[in-house]
């Protein structure tokens, strides 16, 4: 199907109380035909990947705080010294918790607004295209893609959000159905309605809603799959 894109091996790490972990690795493996090794939170060997996913879900049943725990599961040692080295990450709702639980994404993941989970379509649209997750985004057409979480509100301090706009590391906000970032459009509260960023090498990405849920034309609904399109099709193995 998507021969002309570059092939690669995912490592799709699962962790106790991961849900979305077999959804990723279906999008992976059967709508971009890419490789997909499954690595069990204990391992220390990440099987020669070269693109790292950590999954939604509710990792140890986020006690503490989500994420919080299994930011000290023994796999992400090797997950932190491959992405020091330059690795790809990428992170999805409880994933996204655990990168900032581990300091591979500054901020934090806070409850909603509405202290309730929320599990709808919203929407979305790229900042700009000079990233791994928005290549082939168009950033003046909005994305639809399921949420499903109750600790989605992004939050970091004023010197930390200014940084990420002037880096660019901002890679999704969320808006309403015609691209307009506004207060009712933002699902959880997230300050600056922001729905996705990059660390500053540009290496590390997380994001609240799941494109993985919104890759297989089974759903009517292929929104998600630009975004895996534009890993597969930027990374050069």
């Amino acid at each position: 199907m998507f021969s002309n894109f570059a092939h690669m091996k995912f490592g799709v790490v699962i962790f106790p109380g991961s849900n979305c972990d077999e959804d990723i690795i279906y999008t992976l493996e059967t709508i971009m035909e890419q490789e997909v090794v499954r690595l069990w939170h204990k391992e220390h060997d990440l099987k020669g990947s070269d693109f790292i996913v950590l999954p939604g879900g509710f990792s140890y049943g986020d006690y503490l705080r989500s994420g919080a725990i299994a930011r000290f599961s023994p796999v992400m040692n090797e997950v932190l010294e491959f992405a020091d080295k330059g690795g790809f990450v990428f992170g999805v709702c409880n994933g996204f918790q655990i990168l900032c639980e581990s300091g591979l994404l500054p901020g934090a993941l806070m409850h909603n607004n509405n202290r309730q989970f929320i599990c709808k379509n919203i929407f979305l649209k790229a900042e700009h295209n000079d990233s791994l997750l928005t290549s082939q985004c168009d950033t003046k057409s909005p994305l639809k893609v399921p949420i499903a979480h109750g600790e989605g509100k992004y939050f970091a301090d004023e010197k930390t959000l200014q940084l990420l706009n002037e880096n660019g590391q901002i890679l999704f906000r969320y808006c309403d159905e015609n691209g307009n970032v506004t207060d009712e459009s933002n699902p959880n509260g997230s300050l600056q309605n922001i729905a996705g960023i990059s660390n500053q090498k540009k290496n590390v990405f997380g994001m609240m809603p799941h494109p993985e849920r919104a890759a297989d034309e089974e759903l009517f609904n292929t929104d998600g799959r630009m975004i895996f399109e534009s890993i597969v099709s930027t990374v050069k193995v």
